[in-house]
């Protein structure tokens, strides 16, 4: 799963819901500049800190000599790829900048689901079995700004990359006009009303909190029927 805290938690050998009311209401902060992780075990990672880079466009991962889906670059990221594929369920989360992903959590899907997928009419992934999965993004932008952007329709890509390459159709979640800062008198920010977004996150805290839970919710009893 996706974030500083696991949305789940594996107590023996049932999977059950932590706690993670606040996780949604804060997921800006929890998330941070692209983060993913895995479920088995209820296992989180942030990309941030590693050192990686994208497809290097090798066709390694396509050759008919060589096991599919596997990158062949060797970086921080390679060992991650490898323990993706091993999960029980995925949530990607990643702050919108510039109206779409963060360029870590693009480079991350791009070796990830590349390397599952084959120039193959009859092979559309050689993952090998269905991945349930969900996207959570945050953003500064509130619903009508993000409308008005089209920032749904950029991230809709990596939604259908998904669906194919991991067998289901992702979950998606939104967190829309998000705090930035604990005291916006010390940065630059008169584009935004203080007091506006703290009043929006009063009012819907607790409804975005239940969300989030939800989502969660649904990918372990996904990951539990398969």
């Amino acid at each position: 799963m996706i974030s500083r805290r696991n949305i789940h938690e594996n107590h023996g050998n049932q999977w059950q819901p932590a706690p993670c009311r606040e996780y949604g209401a804060t997921a800006a902060q929890g998330i941070g500049r692209g983060r993913f992780a895995w479920s088995r075990n209820g296992v989180h990672l942030d990309l941030y800190p590693l050192k990686y880079k994208g497809c290097l466009s090798c066709f390694y991962c396509k050759r008919k000599d060589k096991e599919h889906g596997v990158c062949i670059v060797k970086d921080d990221l390679a060992p991650v790829l490898e323990r993706a594929k091993q999960a029980d369920a995925l949530l990607f989360g990643s702050p919108i900048y510039f109206m779409n992903l963060t360029s870590g959590m693009q480079t991350f899907l791009e070796r990830f689901f590349f390397s599952q997928y084959i120039y193959s009419r009859e092979i559309p992934s050689v993952l090998g079995k269905t991945l349930p999965s969900a996207f959570l993004y945050t953003m500064n932008a509130t619903e009508e700004q993000a409308t008005a952007f089209h920032i749904k329709e950029n991230l809709a890509a990596y939604e259908r990359a998904a669906a194919g390459i991991l067998g289901a159709k992702p979950y998606l979640f939104y967190e829309f006009n998000t705090l930035q800062f604990k005291d916006y008198s010390k940065y630059e920010s008169s584009i935004f009303s203080e007091e506006e977004k703290r009043a929006y996150h009063e009012k819907h805290g607790a409804e975005i909190a239940e969300q989030a839970y939800a989502l969660g919710k649904k990918l372990i009893l996904d990951a539990q029927k398969l």
